[in-house]
């Protein structure tokens, strides 16, 4: 089934929930990391904790080949082409755009879910209504205007288009390519094999020397490890297993939407009629979708019979 049902429908609220709140820690993080090491070394430890206790608990890691070529590759194509850019790229632009750039991520997830084979999710009009409402309501509720866009430094947005793409592009290649692994031992070794990888990457680079142990960082990368890394990447394996690429990610509309209300309860931040609009189409866009992918109700077909027997008027 295309659509979120049960602990699925969980997951992705967790998701949800949980990534709607990582952003904020990555720009204190990256304001006090370099970016590619921050990223690394989070997502390494995050793999190392959490295969230590998947093992712990007796759920084994991968033992085909296969499986763990497809693990190397969507933790690539998730977390060193996506998440690490998105990092990356909040040194140059401000968080509201990141948020508009990054949103765009469905629409990435809809197209490669359509045209890469063995998608069960067709890319209807209805569905293309529902991520552009979505987007546009992104849009308006991080208040930035065309302009501004068109103005922001342009390594930001360039290299968050193309981490949105790479996420939403690993998102399908790991649907298409499913493995004999549970969530939780996939997403330890993703993290583990990716970070390793960005952390030698940032050493090759020369972060090394701006690595140090400074207690906001390491508060903001700890905050991640535990919540956006072990929880949220977790739940977002599970929901993704049981449902589309083009459905989950809608995930990255909602995140806006659980920062502001994050701020208005924990900072008093206030939230204005556009805020409040905008959240309804955000929200409204998403249970579009949800709908729209649902599949048709079959009718009952009447048998037919083969040879009736004739009445004798009938003759």
């Amino acid at each position: 089934m295309a659509t979120l049902r049960g602990k699925a429908l969980i997951a992705y609220l967790l998701v949800c929930t949980v990534w709607g709140s990582t952003y904020l820690a990555i720009r204190i993080g990256v304001g006090h990391l370099p970016p590619f090491l921050f990223a690394g070394v989070r997502f390494f430890v995050a793999g190392l904790l959490l295969g230590t206790i998947t093992t712990a608990l007796g759920v084994r890691l991968p033992s085909r080949a296969r499986d763990w070529r497809t693990l190397i590759i969507t933790g690539v194509f998730l977390l060193c082409g996506a998440n690490a850019i998105v990092v990356w790229s909040e040194q140059y632009v401000a968080s509201g755009v990141a948020s508009v750039l990054v949103s765009s991520m469905p629409l990435w997830s809809a197209f490669f879910d359509a045209v890469v084979p063995g998608g069960k999710t067709p890319l209807t009009w209805r569905i293309g209504v529902g991520l552009a409402i979505g987007f546009l309501g992104t849009a308006l509720l991080a208040g930035i205007t065309p302009h501004e866009l068109a103005t922001a430094d342009l390594r930001g947005p360039i290299a968050l288009t193309f981490g949105s793409a790479s996420w939403a592009l690993g998102s399908v290649y790991w649907k298409r390519n499913p493995t004999k692994v549970s969530p939780y031992a996939a997403a330890a070794v993703q993290m583990a094999t990716a970070g390793a990888l960005l952390v030698l990457f940032g050493l090759a680079i020369g972060e090394g020397p701006r690595f140090h142990l400074d207690p906001t960082g390491l508060e903001a990368m700890a905050y991640l490890i535990v919540f956006g890394s072990i929880v949220g990447y977790t739940a977002f394996g599970y929901a993704l297993e049981h449902s589309s690429a083009a459905i989950v990610g809608t995930y990255a509309y909602v995140n806006p939407v659980v920062a502001v209300i994050l701020g208005w309860l924990v900072l008093r931040e206030p939230i204005t009629g556009r805020m409040i609009a905008a959240m309804a189409l955000i929200l409204g866009s998403v249970l579009w979708i949800q709908l729209a992918a649902r599949p048709a109700r079959a009718h009952p077909v009447r048998p037919v019979r083969a040879l009736e027997r004739r009445r004798p008027a009938d003759a």
